[in-house]
């Protein structure tokens, strides 16, 4: 099993090699799960129905992220051509807003948010079904999208009192579910608009991607439960339940390589077993067991369980770094990356996470969980 003193190796390399928007996003998510999960999605997000008064120099995963955000452009970070990576700094963005440190009558951290969710919803192409764009140049369905942009919009809707903005959330995962999903329950990766010319999509079931979808979803589900919404979002919680579980068991289908890591594309044998979307599968896995026990009983929690171990196995102990692991630019590169993957390293964190907050709670008599025997499901 990973220790917290390997954990914090990872977290390291994870921080020195995020160079993107959604890297930057990732990170910070980790960070405030693992060190502060007090605050984070799974735990109490809303004290008293708000987001929380924080205090940028008492919350490492804010003062990691601060330097990255911009507040005097249409965008939260540079985008790479993507509207929807740079949204994944929305949540951090208004925790800087509400902070202690920064209300003042020219905080600027609102307006930048406010600018950055105007630039997604009305400028952003929109696919023939309604679903926004991961993609700036043309209407581009990617996997990917749902990690970044729908808890934003849950978090944001919280924040704002807007339960349509919550809705809304949930919506843009159906919709991307409607486009991307299989018969066999996991995403394709990339859906691209017809009339595109030489744009090509990626029907292979990618695992990161895959993951990123069902990561995104469970933090949407979370976001819900926590809010002021959750006697009124039944029908959405519902739809989360069922589009999460479909990748998880697609997911779990195709876990047969020797290596115990599930392969860089799911859907087909000859890829290279892959460290990255494993760890957040896994750690999907278990946000899932501790929000849903009944439905994610103990076949999730064993299994999750084992892809803990099986990724502990590839992680250097003296530096930390995570290998194999896929080149998140390059995911249809044939041999894993030579170097280190930025969120890779974080999926690894969130894991550890999530194991951390499941046993924690388990051990809790008081509460009877899934994969314990008072719960088997």
């Amino acid at each position: 099993m990973i220790s917290q003193v390997v954990i914090d190796k990872v977290l390291s390399k994870a921080q020195e090699t995020a160079s993107h928007s959604w890297e930057y996003g990732t990170v910070f998510e980790a960070l405030l799960e693992y060190r502060d999960p007090h605050y984070s999605i799974f735990h109490d997000p809303f004290p008293g129905g708000k987001i929380p008064e924080l205090t940028v120099e008492g919350v490492e995963a804010l003062r990691y992220v601060k330097p990255f955000i911009q507040t005097n452009s249409a965008r939260l970070c540079e985008g790479n051509g993507s509207s929807s990576d740079p949204t994944s700094l929305c949540i951090p963005a208004l925790l800087l807003y509400n902070s202690t440190t920064s209300q003042a009558p020219d905080n600027p951290y609102l307006s930048a948010v406010n600018r950055q969710l105007h630039d997604l919803l009305s400028t952003t192409p929109r696919y023939s079904n309604g679903a926004i764009s991961h993609r700036d140049a043309y209407p581009s369905l990617w996997a990917d999208f749902v990690y970044m942009v729908p808890p934003a919009l849950a978090y944001h809707g919280v924040f704002t009192s807007d339960i349509g903005m919550v809705k809304e959330s949930v919506r843009q995962c159906q919709l991307y579910c409607e486009v991307l999903s299989t018969s066999k329950g996991y995403w394709r990766h990339i859906v691209n608009a017809e009339g595109t010319g030489s744009v090509k999509s990626d029907d292979g079931a990618w695992c990161t991607s895959n993951a990123w979808a069902a990561a995104g979803m469970a933090r949407v589900l979370a976001t819900l439960r926590k809010s002021q919404y959750g006697s009124e979002t039944a029908d959405e919680q519902k739809m989360l339940l069922n589009m999460t579980k479909g990748i998880l068991d697609g997911a779990i289908e195709a876990d047969t390589d020797a290596s115990g890591l599930l392969r860089n594309y799911l859907d087909n044998e000859t890829w290279f077993p892959e460290v990255a979307g494993t760890a957040l599968m896994a750690a999907t896995a278990f946000r899932m067991a501790l929000l849903e026990p009944g439905t994610f009983g103990e076949r999730y929690v064993g299994w999750a369980t084992c892809k803990l171990e099986s990724v502990s196995r590839y992680i250097d102990e003296e530096t930390g770094v995570a290998a194999p692991v896929v080149n998140s630019l390059k995911e249809g590169q044939r041999t894993p990356l030579n170097g280190i993957n930025p969120e890779g390293q974080a999926f690894v964190v969130l894991l550890y996470a999530a194991w951390r907050d499941r046993r924690t709670v388990a051990e809790d008599a008081s509460v009877p969980m899934a994969g314990t025997d008072a719960s088997r499901t």
